[in-house]
């Protein structure tokens, strides 16, 4: 008995050395298998070596699943051995959420043999997916290089029954995957190193760059293929530094020796700019850019860097200064020459010659020239039509920022949705529609004048923003958090009556003490009657040389009859009645529209004659008639009597017109 017992002994000791030197042999196999293999061919190797391990040790299942992220916790299925009828494994997993308990332990560096029904009660979400997936029992393997968190996890699965895992097979097992490991380090070291290389030449290719390398104490000098047909040398030539300094024109040889020599010394970055004679003996620019290699010793022993061909660019350059210099002229030029027409403008405008000697609008220009050189707010009041357009110009002219804009905003022309743009300026997409970004007006005006006219019609929600702008000179544009400074001199203009529009509610009251530090109340026309024969003087010479007309006199009924009408338009409307005189005039004497003059005057038919206020009534009304009472518009009524719509209904009111049912 005791010899069979013996026996017995021998033979399994000896099916377990001849099983583990089999394994061994399988193991050598595997590893050898992996030495010098490229890296596209890894993966599939793995699952190969998978199939042998399994079917020599009878495991029912291999899954090795890697991270897709650094510090990630989901895991991608990368190789799988399974035997005929295996459960389906899920491609994608989250490790944590998975296996709470055993990812704890494998990311500890701690390989995990266990059996479900053997799991401790905090293990309890493992315990329930091992039981979905089928698995009875497993070893779990970290794969991981030295102490660095695990890459990934191998498993070993038992499906089809309960298995009692040796040690010798846990060690066999961990030995499979720092094989593993090293070739799936190998492959991702690689890749990854091949797509930097491929972004390095992708880079290189881009800036048609070549290659260098300048070896210091031997002078030879490694050159690129592109290197070499940047410098002019053969693929087969044998180069040294002193052929390439030999290259360099003579007037930049030097500065870039001194640059290299620099670099080497300082171990800073070199850089240099220089010409090259070819062998065609044309002249090529190039830019060198490189960095100094330190040996073990911290010693520069080499140079390392890339050139790249600039001529375009110089040519560029050059070209860019001869047209720069011709620029300068014109501009010297075309700023003689604005000299006189800004001039002139001046003068058409009335910016030099504002017409009026009376007395009441005498203290108009004494405010005007009092205020203009100081950089006080501005508030002018007037009826429309009275001019406070010309005193805001002539204010700006007098002032220290004459050179500057002058930037004139109606706050009555603009719609009400679009004022906060025009003011600010706005950013691209700051709403529906606004395709670009637009500067607004403040920041044009900005060491200049923003002339506000019609400020009383400004949106109540605007008048803040506004009211910041005065106080701090700061603003945002719409659709941006950025704070735009400006310095810019505000003045402003209105017809309405701002106190009454501040007790009603429409207008700050913090507003209208900011406009109004320095009021200008310019009279209307029927308070400054002195002035009307100055400005009917004044338009006829205007409009008689812009008709190429000679008007000597003024008949004296004509006069009078100018002097005793109210002009509810005030300046603007004697402007457009002298105009049409012009028109109509054929001699030397003033000729005034029959229905220009006194309603009880008599024509030559013997016809009575309307008077002024009457004419301009059954004018209005013909003239919104034919327009179908549009006011606004090029096609409106306001565009062909060549006033502000904001003065067309004014008048509208004031003359008691109304519209048809």
């Amino acid at each position: 008995m005791k010899g069979d017992k013996l026996q017995g002994t021998k033979h399994k000791l000896s099916l377990e050395l001849e099983n583990r030197l089999q394994f061994e042999r399988i193991l050598t196999n595997i590893s050898t298998r992996f030495i010098d293999m490229p890296a596209e061919q890894i993966d599939a190797e793995i699952e190969d070596s998978l199939r042998c391990v399994c079917e020599f040790l009878n495991i029912d299942q291999a899954s090795l699943f890697q991270k897709l992220e650094t510090n990630s916790d989901i895991l991608s299925l990368t190789h799988l051995y399974q035997i005929p009828g295996g459960p389906e494994r899920p491609e994608r997993l989250d490790a944590k959420a998975s296996f709470p308990w055993v990812v704890q332990k494998l990311f500890n560096g701690e390989t995990v043999v266990i059996s479900p029904e053997d799991l401790p009660r905090e293990a309890a979400t493992d315990k329930k997916t091992y039981t979905h997936f089928g698995i009875k029992s497993t070893i779990a393997i970290p794969i991981s290089l030295g102490k660095k968190e695990p890459m990934g996890i191998l498993g070993y699965d038992m499906l089809t029954e309960k298995r009692c895992w040796t040690d010798e097979t846990k060690n066999q097992l961990e030995l499979v995957s720092k094989i593993f490991t090293n070739a799936l380090s190998r492959k991702n070291w690689e890749f990854e190193l091949r797509e930097k290389e491929e972004r390095l030449n992708l880079a290189l290719d881009a800036a048609e760059a070549g290659v260098w390398i300048f070896y210091i104490d031997s002078g030879q000098y490694y050159a690129s293929p592109r290197a070499r047909e940047l410098y002019g040398f053969g693929p087969d030539d044998i180069v040294k530094y002193e052929d390439v300094y030999g290259k360099g024109h003579p007037d930049d040889r030097d500065s870039a020796y001194r640059a290299v020599q620099h670099a080497i010394q300082s171990g800073e970055l070199y850089r240099a700019e220089y010409r090259v004679a070819l062998p065609d003996k044309s002249l090529r620019w190039l830019l060198a850019i490189g960095k100094p290699q330190l040996n073990a010793n911290g010693v520069a022993d080499r140079l390392l860097g890339i050139t790249i061909d600039i001529t375009g660019r110089k040519q560029m350059e050059s070209e860019l200064k001869e047209r720069l210099k011709q620029i300068e002229e014109l501009k010297l030029r075309i700023e003689n020459e604005n000299l006189y027409l800004r001039k002139e403008l001046r003068q058409v405008k009335g910016f030099d010659k504002i017409v009026g000697e009376s007395k009441a609008f005498s203290s108009v220009i004494f405010s005007a020239d009092q205020v203009a050189s100081t950089e006080a707010a501005v508030l002018i009041l007037g009826e429309t039509g009275t001019g406070k357009g010309m005193v805001a110009n002539a204010i700006h002219q007098m002032s220290v920022r004459k050179d500057r804009p002058l930037v004139t905003v109606n706050c009555l022309a603009l719609p009400k949705n679009l004022i906060e743009s025009e003011l600010f300026g706005r950013e691209k997409g700051a709403f529906t529609g606004a395709h670009m970004k637009q500067i607004g007006r403040f920041e044009v005006a900005n060491g200049g004048t923003i002339f506000l006219d019609e400020i009383g019609e400004m949106p109540l929600e605007l008048q803040s923003k506004l009211l910041r702008v005065l106080q701090d000179g700061e603003f945002e544009r719409l659709g941006s958090a950025k704070t735009v400074k400006v310095n810019a001199r505000v003045i402003a203009a209105t017809h309405r009556d701002l106190r009454e529009e501040v007790r009603e509610r429409r207008f700050r009251e913090d507003l209208f003490y900011r406009l109004n530090v320095f009021p200008i109340f310019i009279p209307p026309l029927r308070q400054r009657t002195d002035d009307i024969p100055l400005l009917v003087e004044f338009f006829i010479e205007k409009y008689c040389r812009k008709m190429g007309k000679q008007i000597d006199s003024i008949p004296k009924a004509t006069m009078k009859m100018f002097m005793e009408y109210d002009w509810p338009g005030n300046v603007r409307e004697l402007e457009h009645v002298i105009e049409r005189s012009v028109i109509i005039t054929s001699g030397p004497s003033l000729e005034v529209a029959s229905r220009l003059t006194n309603s009880l005057a008599i024509d030559s038919k013997g016809e009575p004659l309307m008077d002024l206020v009457t004419l301009e009534r059954e004018h209005i009304l013909r003239v919104l008639q034919e327009t179908g009472w549009r006011i606004e518009g090029s096609s409106g009524a306001a565009s062909i009597l060549k006033i502000h719509p904001s003065t067309l209904r004014f008048r509208i009111k004031k003359l008691n017109i109304h519209r048809p049912e």
